[in-house]
């Protein structure tokens, strides 16, 4: 036992280091700490002795020490004597209840140990508690009941709260228990540290900086140590300025004395800068620049110091390691290692002229060559490159400094791609990890000071030759670093490009120094003077070979692709897109070389032409080079107008390679599925040279017809290949029409006319002939409304036959039962779906381009007088069979009549395989044009498919396809309100609104109810919006509100939805319901959203409009005054549809899901203008009370951190501007359970001291975590992530944007499946 244990400790006789901080007294606030260790002293100094070094004998060299096994000391002091139990505090938390409720005795569940410690009451039940919690073999309530516990402890008394985790720290505790404590002291001066007195503070610092002489010593666990340090730094950082120059030449003591003390040392220093690299709201703006200022003021103490420990440890390390002494080197590694994390720290920020006054360049450039530390001095190098070069410092010093740094980089740098490509074999991982932290440091160097490396030309050329030896190496991720390198340096000169180097003409970067460019110059045209033609040439080359990803087909040894193993790598979409893009910038620049690449690559993955069959591998080589040609044809053609302006050499050379290819298709006789998918993909990659040279278009059109007449029609067959392959040529039409422009104009004869023979000859599915006429109906558009009008009428003028005839409708759609007749009739039954989604292809198709970027505008211009849409006139003979047809679709789930339905037909109600792999996260994205299997819809009308599958099909594709057609129809603006009764719409969507399952509510709202509410004129929300919002108001707040009580109750959400015979765990089942929730909950509120937008609000005047917070009311106006400027004001008026949408309003803070908090945050925003603005008194009481209380509890809930700031911003909004006019805002902050009447008043008193909404929101914020204990985690969870290591910044989401996407545009819709 004595040989496990830490020697007892003495005092050295003459070199004790004492660490001195003033006391305001000898008063003892924490009484009840065990006086061996926290004795107050009736002088003015508290003094600690710090021992010398000692060495343990199980240490080895290595970068950081292992943590030892856990010790505990039963009842004893550090040196293994009886301690006396302590007399409880006053305040002192209950016991801990183990699984038990509060206030019973304290019990321990069986096969629990419990710690033992000193015999305090309230430190043994927290010590248990702990205990509990962290055993994994504690039951679920006993962890629960100990995590609760625990909580109550750091949210009840601070001074117990102090003195209990002061005792939790001592020396003879558990490792774990120790740590919790150091948390909790850590939590007590991060967010509790102004309860205290100046006194108590005082006397806190001085127990604070006791406690290193406890983890003062070899064998402490670096974990402790850190933790200490952290606790001192924070105490620090919380007394400001005067306490960091009373205690700093006390650390530079403690650090000259060993490496033990040198070690702590540095990670108080270390730690000290936390709230200047670390965003942190806790620590206002004076105090953090009051603390930056004094780090500053203390650099040239700092820097120095830490300059002289790293050299004084490395040194003895090495020199120790040589005389085989491994126990002594291995604590001047720990020193170096905790020495060099303090020089990181300080290199966030610390001005880069400094680190290079003080050799902290020279000395972490010293230890690049050594593994135990080039990567902390590696990531020094990394922290600085990515400094940007400061206005208030000579340029000059800061680009020495730089320069240095290159030169040390370029070294290094060089050794290791040298070694990689002589002796790859001899590398491993441990070395690829310092390659790749190079190659970042390398690259964060030329994107932020690339300005030091251009005045040099030679430099600059060395420079580039690595990073292209980088995009070059065959690891992924030294490739992938680069790649990020030279996105940023050839976006630069793209954004001014020279017409006259179109070319391609060659600049070698070695001739730059004779022809007399200034660096001005130089810096000011970028790096574009250094590339040559032959790194364009290599860049695109390497590009090409990675468009690929590793999968059983890829066999190649000699490039490492793409893998989902990759660790901090986005997914392989995000990264090709990358590559894309740096092709794209390529391709703009120069064109020529670009052209003459791509077709060379194609050449090399097409092989053999006469070939008939390719592997897998070959394909998937295929289709990336496909994707490359599209994005060089794109970026070469696209209408910028830069092609226009190209030289005619270049043209020609252009011309001429693109010619040679199409040549080369055109040519081909695949025959092949497969093969003819990826040929029609070729040419339709081809589309926007088509628009140029027109010319060469109708061999083209020709070509595809051939291709789709090669395969045969069949129906036969499990896979289906040729039938999906005849889609994807149709689709080319589609895509080739869209990108030719008017160059397929002089085409459209032919085309009908192919069209009509194939037809007649029944060579053409009626999916194909839809896919067709979308193509036409593209081609149309570009000539004009008039061309779009006569296409229209010749595609529509068969279907407006069949659509209108009264005797399917009487046979079908006269009541639900005749739907089941229709299905009987499976010919018939398709027909109508092909009917319905291609009047949705019309009119996504036809009618003016909107543009995407300005979706609010639409809601304004659609309406324009003297513009009448082309498919307006046909819109209604269109829209009432349509909603015939939606209405009995609906009743098939109502009551009664859902139960006399055949057993196929209740079987096809039931959810899709494909949707359930949706909400299940297993479905892939489908890549540009493709067929989405997402659709469920592939398989349809194939020979052998059961007749249950065929129905749930056709009812998911109408029912959604409807959906979407309703929508589209209702952004015509009033052409589509004045020409339908409303009340047929209405009752066709809403009649059987109670009874629809999740995954349909949503559709419908999405797809139909958002734009018939976003478009509706204002003059006609009383007969739409209103009878629209009602009904699915009602009905989706019971619904919500009972699901996600179930959820939040009993862990599943009860929804009404049907899965069918699901395969797998109950597991899926769950969460399929919780996904079904919370989507439609983000969908409801999503109509809320769209309720708030400012284009439907333009009578809502802001805040600042409205003036000064205490006007007086008869200055306001009624509600009505705003019933038709405003839609927010017109539905408050409406109180059937208001009640229900208030009630989810409120509700949806409660629930855990902060995307849905995300989007009825603008609602919530428009309704506390509308209080603020009228005089209605009932909304000012609900924005007062139940809106604020809401908000409130919705900072409780931690998910909802990500909006947590937007929150704070409606509760001053809602204090601010109504609690002069009712006592609601104050009596909802009077009831949180630790406000105080005189806390609310000295709010008002900051509140009318600072017009800023910045320093009213920081204001407020401090005021709600004071008045509920710390307990809303939305902004506790904040000041909790900076503990011991930085944090990342968090990317927020943006709020979705309704209505058609780019990708949506570009992939084959419902229409176009047979």
């Amino acid at each position: 036992t004595a040989a496990t244990h830490e020697p007892t400790r003495r005092r050295p006789p003459t070199c004790a280091v004492l660490l001195r901080i003033p006391r305001s007294g000898p008063v003892l606030f924490f009484p009840h700490l065990n006086p061996r260790n926290a004795s107050p002293v009736a002088t003015n100094t508290e003094t600690l002795a710090c021992p010398p070094p000692s060495h343990s004998p199980t240490l080895s060299l290595s970068l950081l020490p292992p943590l030892k096994p856990t010790q505990r000391i039963s009842g004893r002091d550090e040196h293994g004597n009886p301690s006396t139990p302590p007399a409880p505090h006053a305040n002192a938390p209950p016991p801990y209840p183990g699984i038990h409720l509060p206030l019973v005795p304290l019990r321990i569940p069986e096969g629990i140990p419990h710690p033992k410690m000193a015999a305090d009451p309230a430190a043994d039940s927290v010590a248990a508690a702990i205990s509990a919690a962290m055993d994994w073999r504690s039951s679920p309530d006993a962890r629960n009941a100990a995590f609760a516990y625990l909580e109550s402890v750091k949210s009840g008394d601070v001074r117990a709260l102090a003195s209990t985790s002061f005792l939790l720290v001592r020396k003879h505790q558990a490792s774990e228990i120790r740590l919790h404590g150091f948390k909790m002291l850590q939590h007590l001066v991060r967010l509790r540290w102004e309860e205290l007195s100046v006194a108590e503070r005082n006397e806190f610092a001085n127990l604070t900086i006791n406690l290193l002489s406890e983890v003062i010593g070899p064998h402490e666990e670096w974990a402790l140590k850190s933790q200490t340090a952290a606790l001192v730094a924070e105490v620090v950082r919380r007394e400001g300025v005067t306490l960091l120059n009373t205690l700093l030449p006390s650390i530079v003591s403690l650090s000259n004395t060993g490496p033990v003390e040198a070690e702590l040392g540095s990670m108080i220093l270390r730690w000290l800068p936390e709230d200047i690299t670390v965003h942190n709201e806790d620590l206002e703006g004076d105090k953090r620049r009051a603390l930056l200022r004094g780090l500053t003021e203390a650099l040239p103490q700092i820097l120095p110091l830490l300059y002289s420990l790293v050299e004084k440890h490395f040194v003895a390390a090495l020199n120790e390691h040589t005389k085989q002494q491994m126990k002594l080197a291995k604590h001047h590694v720990g020193t170096v290692t905790a020495v060099l994390n303090a020089i990181n720290a300080y290199a966030e920020w610390a001005p880069v002229t400094d680190l290079a006054k003080y050799g902290l360049i020279h000395g972490c450039g010293s230890l690049l060559s050594y593994s135990d530390f080039r990567l902390l001095a590696c990531e020094f190098f990394k922290i600085v490159c990515q400094r940007k070069r400061p206005a208030d410092v000579a340029v000059c010093e800061y680009d020495a400094a730089m320069s240095n740094i290159f030169q040390v980089l370029m070294n290094i740098s060089q050794e290791f791609l040298t070694k990689s490509r002589m002796q790859p074999m001899a590398i491993d991982e441990s070395e690829y990890e310092f390659g790749v932290c190079i190659c970042e440091t390398v690259v964060a160097l030329g994107s932020s000071n690339m300005q030091c490396i251009l005045v040099d030309g030679a430099r600059t050329s060395h420079f580039l030759q690595q990073m292209l030896e980088y995009y070059q190496h065959y690891r992924i991720a030294l490739h992938f670093q680069s790649l990020l390198f030279w996105l940023v340096a050839l976006r630069e000169p793209s954004k001014a490009k020279s017409v006259a180097r179109v070319s391609g003409d060659t600049s070698p970067a070695g001739n730059l120094g004779s022809v007399g460019v200034s660096s001005t110059e130089k810096e000011k045209k970028g790096v574009s003077l250094f590339i040559t033609d032959e790194i364009y040439s290599t860049l695109l080359d390497v590009s090409f070979k990675r468009m690929l990803k590793k999968s059983a087909n890829s066999s190649s040894s000699l490039l490492e692709l793409w893998n989902e193993e990759l660790e901090g790598k986005s997914d392989f979409s995000n990264y090709r897109t990358k590559l894309l893009d740096l092709i794209r910038v390529i391709a703009s620049q120069r064109p020529v070389i670009a052209a003459a690449n791509i077709v060379q690559r194609i050449n090399v993955v097409s092989g053999d032409a006469n070939q008939t069959t390719k592997s897998p591998q070959d394909l998937d080589a295929m289709v990336g080079a496909q994707l490359g040609l599209e994005t060089v044809v794109s970026a070469i053609f696209d209408g910028s107008g830069d092609y226009a302006k190209t030289d005619h050499e270049a043209k020609f050379q252009i011309h001429r390679t693109f010619e040679g290819l199409l040549q080369q298709l055109l040519s081909l006789k695949w025959t092949e599925p497969s093969l003819i998918v990826i040929h029609g993909h070729y040419l339709d990659s081809l589309g926007l040279y088509l628009r140029h040279y027109p010319d060469v278009v109708a061999s083209v059109v020709n070509k595809l017809f051939e291709l789709l007449t090669s395969l045969p029609i069949t129906i036969q067959g499990p896979s289906n290949n040729s039938r999906q392959a005849r889609l994807q040529i149709c689709s080319s039409f589609i895509r080739i029409s869209r990108a030719a422009d008017k160059a397929l104009l002089p085409h459209m004869k032919n085309i009908a006319d192919t069209m009509a023979y194939l037809q007649g000859e029944g060579r053409l599915l009626r999916a194909e002939h839809d896919h067709l006429c979308e193509a036409f109906l593209i081609m149309a558009s570009s000539s004009g409304i008039q061309q779009q009008q006569e296409v229209l009428a010749w595609l529509l003028e068969p279907l407006n036959k069949t659509w209108t005839q009264v005797e399917w409708q009487t046979a079908y759609l006269s009541d639900p039962s005749g739907l089941t007749d229709m299905f009987a009739d499976t010919q018939f039954m398709w027909s109508i779906y092909h009917t319905v989604t291609f009047f949705e292809k019309a009119l996504k198709r036809s009618g003016t381009k909107r543009s995407t970027t300005a979706p609010q505008a639409a809601i304004t211009t659609t309406t324009a007088t003297g513009y009448l849409h082309p498919m307006s006139s046909h819109l209604s003979w269109i829209l009432p069979p349509l909603l015939r047809l939606l209405r009995c679709i609906h009743a098939l789930w109502a009551e009664p009549f859902a139960q006399s339905l055949t057993g196929e037909i209740k079987a096809a109600k039931s959810m899709t395989i494909s949707e359930q792999a949706s909400l299940l996260g297993e479905t892939s994205k489908p890549t540009k044009g493709q067929v989405a299997p997402a659709d469920g819809l592939l398989d349809v009308q194939r020979e052998g498919e059961s007749k249950e599958n065929n129905i749930r099909n056709w009812l998911r594709g109408v029912r959604d396809s409807g959906y979407n057609l309703i929508g589209l129809a209702a952004t015509l603006g009033e052409a589509f309100f004045r020409c339908i009764d409303g009340s047929s719409v209405i009752l066709a969507l809403m009649e059987n609104v109670q009874v629809m399952e999740f995954r349909h509510l949503r559709q419908l709202m999405h797809l139909a109810v958002v734009p018939l509410v976003k478009y509706c004129p204002a003059e006609l929300w009383q007969i739409w919006t209103a009878n629209l919002l009602q009904p699915i108001f009602v009905h989706c707040q019971q619904a919500l509100d009972y699901s996600w009580s179930s959820l939040l109750r009993e862990g599943r959400a009860k929804v009404p939805d049907s899965f069918g015979n699901l395969s797998g765990s109950e597991l899926k089942v769950e969460v399929m319901e919780e996904k079904l929730l919370r989507d439609l909950t983000r969908e409801v509120c999503s109509v809320l959203w769209v309720l708030a937008l400012p284009g439907l609000n333009s009578g809502l005047p802001s805040l600042e409009q409205l003036g000064p917070v205490n006007r007086i009311d008869s200055s306001l106006k009624s509600l009505e005054s705003f019933a038709s400027s405003s839609l927010t004001g017109f539905l408050m008026l409406n109180v059937g549809t208001a009640l229900p949408a208030l009630r989810i309003t409120v509700e949806v803070f409660s629930w855990t899901d902060s995307e849905a908090v995300t989007k009825v945050i603008p609602f919530c925003g428009a309704l506390i203008h509308l209080a603020v603005a009228t005089n209605r008194a009932e909304l000012r009481q609900f924005v007062g009370n139940d809106l604020f209380s809401s908000i409130i509890q919705g900072l409780s809930v931690e998910l909802n951190a990500v909006v947590s700031a937007e929150l704070i911003g409606l509760c001053r909004e809602i204090y601010l501007y109504l609690s002069d006019k009712d006592p609601a805002p104050k009596q909802v902050l009077l009831s949180l359970s630790d406000m105080k009447q005189e806390d609310l008043l000295a709010f008002d008193d900051c509140l009318s001291k600072t017009a800023s909404p910045k320093e009213q929101k920081q204001h407020m914020r401090s005021l709600l975590l004071l008045a509920t204990g710390n307990k809303l985690k939305a902004l506790a969870s904040q000041k909790t992530t900076n503990i011991i290591t930085n944090v990342t910044t968090r990317n927020r989401g943006t709020v979705a944007h309704h209505g058609p996407s780019a990708e949506e545009e570009d992939r084959i819709g419902l229409a176009g499946l047979s």
